[in-house]
């Protein structure tokens, strides 16, 4: 009997545990999944989407009304308002935690009970394609697993990172200013456990392949219920050598690969995400030889596209989008203005300056905006993310300070992430356009909380039902966008993407079906002055018809011109 599922599987474990008997490992690891040694692989460079792919972005309980379970009022909210609309829902964290808003999980087995129950979950799962966060990199604090450790006993007894002070940690990447090592008192004396977040998030020891063995059951429990779409959160800090950067480590990208076989050989249509809030360059290694992420979050977008729009000037835009590989078959980018977290400032390194990453913070911190920082290893405090909800972050430009252009700017961001190479993803709060919660962040003192609102559905429903309201002038134009956009094939996640030239006020490519029977030019003004389009500048041809999909209105002069309003977009197409 051919056993190729398992040799596949030794060779990758060989790379990471070379002193270990990775036969008998692997054998572990295929009971554990539930898998037969000659498993069948899924198809090669298989694609798991389409342009109907739209995901959104939620936390359990952003929506709640009395005393209902939040889970089974986001059902209700979701099948009523975006059933149409969305393919996938991720939701955040959902499991027991201590702090982070989920991000550090007690127990990954269990649902939160303030939340529901995994039947919640299983029903969610059943009108969308569920993802859920595979918190790798932590783990709480107060888990049992971290109690076992404090009692030196098992479960979890070896199953977190020690380190010493005495170790060579000047070349660690961190995403905190706080310290990496932290001083716990266990049954057998004092000992350090590194902590890449916070002290309460102790780092998990993959180096003990007992770890890996519990997460493969971990992950086949998921799948069991119904869980499709996996995001591994943090993943880059997941091995960690003294003396080294401990972030990307060869390691690292060798446990994504396994962790990739071991989910798709028991689901062929599970999806593997990473989340790595790092420079552009560093975040596509997560590709790897269309070997370890399906998707990669697009990082580098949200800060550069916000930069765009209050600056007016889309060169660096354009620059970035010129340096993007397409994504091989069976590999695409997750495309997002907006995240639970900040607007990341890692993934502008070596594409903003200095100046214009302060500006860009300085133009934040006027629309009510804030900057959580990191610490270097040579001691210096910088910007990591800046805390604001998108439609603040939207409402002006650099010098200018706020203007009456707000909901246009807002509409225009989506209107280029909609059209992009990739599946969009909307975070819950820009398709109901919340603003920035300082009552919040005062009540928590995060400042995260500053977009982690949460709506009682009633207040919400007023809002959407009312015509005047912000609210529903965004979602419901966002709602047809994206019905617009699901009906083109030129807008695959993985059609063909080319930059246009068209100065630095017009942001334009032009996107191409893969059977090439469609085109779309992508236009949009991100100024706030109204700009011309010469038609001969992005080469219509003239045997076809062409129309604005998203006005419906058809181009008659294929040698005349047609003006942008300020912030507006045109998806000028030969199909419909």
């Amino acid at each position: 009997m051919s056993q190729v599922l398992k040799s596949k599987l030794v060779s990758m474990l060989e790379a990471v545990y070379p002193a270990l008997d990775c036969d008998f490992l692997a054998e572990r690891l295929l009971t554990t999944m539930g898998l037969r040694p000659d498993q069948p692989p899924p198809p090669a460079h298989q694609s798991h989407w389409s342009e109907s792919d739209v995901v959104l972005i939620t936390y359990a309980d952003t929506v709640q009304q009395g005393e209902e379970k939040p889970l089974a009022t986001l059902h209700q909210f979701l099948n009523r308002h975006f059933s149409d609309s969305v393919s996938a829902v991720h939701i955040l964290p959902f499991f027991p935690y201590s702090s982070d808003d989920g991000f550090s999980v007690m127990d990954y087995l269990a649902v939160n009970e303030s939340h529901g129950g995994w039947e919640d979950i299983e029903a969610i799962a059943q009108d969308f394609k569920l993802m859920a966060d595979l918190v790798v990199n932590h783990m709480s604090a107060r888990s049992r697993w971290f109690e076992n450790f404090r009692k030196r006993i098992d479960p979890g007894k070896d199953y977190f990172f020690e380190g010493n002070p005495g170790d060579d940690l000047s070349a660690v990447v961190r995403p905190r200013t706080s310290p990496v090592l932290t001083p716990v008192q266990t049954d057998d004396g004092e000992r350090y456990v590194w902590c890449t977040f916070s002290e309460d998030q102790v780092d998990l020891n993959f180096a003990n392949p007992q770890v890996l063995i519990e997460f493969a059951a971990i992950i086949r429990y998921y799948l069991e219920r119904g869980v499709v779409i996996f995001r591994l959160d943090a993943v880059a800090f997941l091995w960690k050598e003294p003396g080294t950067s401990c972030i990307h480590l060869q390691q690292t990208h060798e446990l994504i690969k396994i962790l990739r076989l071991l989910m798709e050989h028991h689901s062929p249509d599970a999806v593997v995400i990473t989340e790595t809030n790092v420079p552009n360059r560093e975040n596509l290694t997560y590709f790897g030889n269309a070997n370890e992420a399906h998707a990669i979050y697009n990082f580098s977008l949200p800060p550069l596209l916000i930069n765009t729009l209050v600056t007016g000037d889309c060169k660096h835009l354009k620059t970035w989008l010129m340096s993007m590989p397409p994504a091989q078959m069976g590999t695409t980018y997750l495309n997002f203005i907006a995240s639970h977290d900040g607007i990341g400032m890692r993934p502008t390194d070596g594409l903003l300056t200095e100046e214009e990453r302060q500006r860009f913070i300085n133009t934040m911190n006027s629309f009510g905006g804030k900057v959580s920082y990191r610490r270097t290893p040579d001691g210096r405090d910088q910007p990591y993310e800046v805390n604001i909800a998108l439609y603040d972050a939207l409402k002006g430009t650099a010098g200018n300070g706020a203007d009456h252009w707000q909901l246009q700017r807002f509409m225009c961001a989506h209107t280029v992430m909609l059209a992009l190479e990739g599946i969009p993803a909307f975070y819950i709060h820009s398709l109901l356009a919340t603003e920035n919660d300082t009552a919040r962040v005062e009540h928590t003192s995060r400042l995260r909380s500053i977009n982690r609102s949460q709506w009682q559905l009633g207040d919400l429903e007023r809002e959407l039902d009312n015509p005047l309201s912000h609210h529903s002038k965004v979602c419901h134009e966002l709602k047809r966008l994206i019905a617009i956009r699901r009906g083109q094939a030129a807008f695959h996640p993985n059609a063909t993407q080319f930059t246009l030239h068209l100065g630095l006020k017009l942001f334009g490519f032009w996107r191409q079906s893969m059977r090439r029977d469609q085109s779309i030019f992508c236009i949009h003004n991100i100024s706030d002055e109204i700009q011309q389009v010469a038609l001969s500048d992005i080469n219509l041809i003239g045997t076809d018809h062409w129309f604005d999909l998203i006005s419906g209105m058809p181009i008659e002069n294929l040698s005349g011109s047609i003006t942008l309003k300020p912030y507006q977009s045109v998806w000028l197409s030969n199909r419909k």
